[in-house]
């Protein structure tokens, strides 16, 4: 009789595995020891927000199969308002795709991503935030505009640059 192999969940990465790995570097005052969560719904990091594709499919499509692996040392998402921070997508090679070739009818996403294996989003002053595999989408923040709503009577919305 064999015994059945126990399967083993990899250990938490930190955010001081993420930044030996990847190569990019947090502030200080940011926690190097600190597990970074791995999620697999909407999730949020500064300016982006990182959209589950079944949430928003009606809304989201690939323009064409276009898409490019995601490198070492990562994918620049976003760059901060004034030319500030980046927000970078890294992962292990060969298990995540990008592409900034999609058609988003409220005109708020910056790509999508495919990931087989956890993928990341790393910056500066935010740290670091896990991806769980799957299809998502990869958007601008907004913000309700009240003095847009004021001056104009009638909604209007902006957006989030950290």
């Amino acid at each position: 009789m064999t015994t059945p192999a126990l399967m083993t969940t990899p250990a938490p990465t930190t955010l001081a595995d993420l930044t030996r790995r990847s190569g990019l570097d947090v502030l200080g005052h940011l926690e190097r020891e600190v597990a970074i969560p791995v999620v697999d719904g909407l999730q949020a990091q500064g300016d982006l927000i990182v959209v589950p594709y079944a949430f928003v499919a009606r809304a989201v499509a690939p323009r064409n199969e276009i898409w490019r692996e995601v490198p070492a040392g990562g994918v620049e998402l976003l760059r901060s308002a004034a030319g500030g921070n980046p927000h970078t997508l890294v992962a292990d090679p060969g298990t995540c795709r990008w592409t900034e070739a999609v058609h988003d009818t409220m005109g708020l996403a910056l790509g999508m991503i495919e990931t087989s294996a956890v993928a990341y989003l790393i910056h500066p002053e935010h740290g670091g935030t896990g991806i769980a595999p799957g299809r998502y989408v990869v958007r601008r923040q907004r913000e309700r505009d009240t003095e847009r709503i004021g001056r104009l009577g009638s909604l209007g919305n902006r957006m989030i640059c950290d």
